[in-house]
């Protein structure tokens, strides 16, 4: 994989500026990813966050079972700390054939394969479901993951969590995404997330994982709520 994130230039979110970021190797877990603040904060977070949001959690499952037959949450497996498996919740916004609805597309649509293989997502994905194009644009689709902060499989702020056929885009640097918990949301998803390229979700993940701290995550949180208002990146 040719990706070398010492040359990559990231924006500062916090300060609007320009920064270059020391040359991440490959990462075993640390200390600091486990610190009690940090999970404290997932905790009290995750909690306030269901609280909040339960009358829209409810709103959102009787959207999804209006517009499909099958169930409302969807689970996946998913990386995550040490490259460990388990099973990621999301509200469902795609037909419960969505493999194989994939699998036909790829196969006789070349412009789609190819979207496929550069970034792993589909700009017009005809598996989307009725209510899924607003979940996903969003991104209350993702509200069930506060089980998983709870859980102790996810945290607050993180990488968004990859499936197992990623982990080949990472190379070398899968270690420094396996240093941390994924996150509902991230560095990736305030600097564009589907709107960027694939590469620049790594070199997110990489910065992220050399950088994390609380004040770190609740500068990232803080930059969340616009980027999900405005629906930067979302698809």
């Amino acid at each position: 994989m040719s990706f070398e994130p010492s040359a990559a230039r990231m924006g500062n979110i916090f300060h609007g500026s320009t920064t270059t970021w020391p040359a991440p190797a490959p990462l075993a877990p640390t200390p600091a990813a486990d610190a009690p603040v940090s999970r404290a904060l997932d905790i009290v977070i995750a909690i306030a966050a269901l609280v909040v949001f339960a009358p829209i959690m409810l709103i959102c499952a009787l959207a999804v079972a209006a517009s499909n037959n099958g169930p409302v949450l969807f689970r996946q497996q998913r990386i995550g700390r040490d490259g460990a498996l388990f099973s990621c919740l999301k509200f469902r916004t795609m037909r419960t054939d969505a493999a194989e609805v994939l699998d036909t597309l790829l196969a006789t649509c070349p412009a789609a394969r190819e979207e496929w293989q550069r970034n792993h997502k589909l700009q017009n994905d005809p598996r989307i479901i009725g209510a899924g194009s607003f979940l996903r644009k969003t991104s209350l689709d993702e509200l069930p993951q506060l089980f998983n902060v709870l859980a102790g499989d996810m945290a607050i702020v993180g990488p968004r969590p990859i499936v197992p056929a990623e982990i080949a885009r990472y190379g070398r640097y899968i270690g420094a995404y396996c240093a941390v918990r994924p996150g509902i949301t991230g560095l990736w998803q305030v600097q564009g997330r589907s709107a960027t390229t694939y590469r620049r979700r790594i070199a997110c993940d990489i910065v992220y994982s050399r950088a994390k701290s609380p004040a770190v995550d609740l500068r990232i949180i803080a930059c969340t709520i616009p980027a999900v208002i405005l629906g930067r990146g979302a698809c």
